[in-house]
């Protein structure tokens, strides 16, 4: 935990409501994002999130531990656990996206990507998230604490409760994988094959 991290705790103990404020802004990217990835986007992320705050708002007085963000992914991931225990059976069936009606009389030149780049890009974002989806439990949850929580190994594996050696396989096995899978990808991305 970091000095910031430790004073806004304190402070939030002390009574500062700002403080816990501060403390989810903070956290807010990367716990939304391993949460999300985690899930698949399926389910309720948004909830898993939300409970993930409530829970630990319910327990930071008696929090003891040097890594916060790593706290907050395992109470997040047994969250998940529990959501995908509910819903096994239950079948969701996502309609399409609303994306409103344009003037197109307003429309003015813009310096953002075209979009035919947004689209590819989404579309690879798409291929990387559905690799990811597709790993292993264990590892997908290493990928992404590392990933997306910059989480030393240290402390993915005190998270996950097993051996620094076994977190370290677990994303040795993850990236390996999304390598095969993700092979034309990259050798897109790099102007030809490996």
């Amino acid at each position: 935990m970091d000095a910031e991290e430790r004073e806004l705790l304190v402070s939030y103990r002390k009574g500062n409501v700002e403080a816990l404020a501060q403390l989810v802004e903070r956290y807010r990217k990367p716990l939304f994002g391993f949460i999300y990835n985690l899930t698949e986007g399926r389910g309720d992320p948004e909830g898993v999130f939300q409970e993930t705050w409530i829970r630990a708002i319910r327990n930071l007085w008696n929090f003891r531990d040097d890594n916060l963000l790593g706290w907050l992914f395992r109470t997040a991931r047994n969250l998940v656990i529990d959501q995908f225990r509910r819903d096994r059976f239950r079948v969701e069936i996502s309609g399409s996206r609303d994306f409103g009606e344009t003037d197109w009389t307003e429309r003015v030149e813009s310096r953002d990507p075209s979009p035919a780049v947004v689209v590819a890009g989404r579309d690879l974002g798409d291929r990387i998230r559905a690799a990811v989806a597709g790993l292993p439990m264990e590892q997908r949850e290493v990928f992404l604490m590392r990933m997306q929580g910059s989480m030393s190994f240290k402390d993915i594996a005190v998270s996950q409760g097993v051996p620094l050696n076994t977190a370290l396989g677990r994303m040795h096995q993850a990236v390996g994988k999304l390598r095969v899978v993700l092979k034309k990808e990259y050798e897109v991305w790099n102007g030809g094959p490996s």
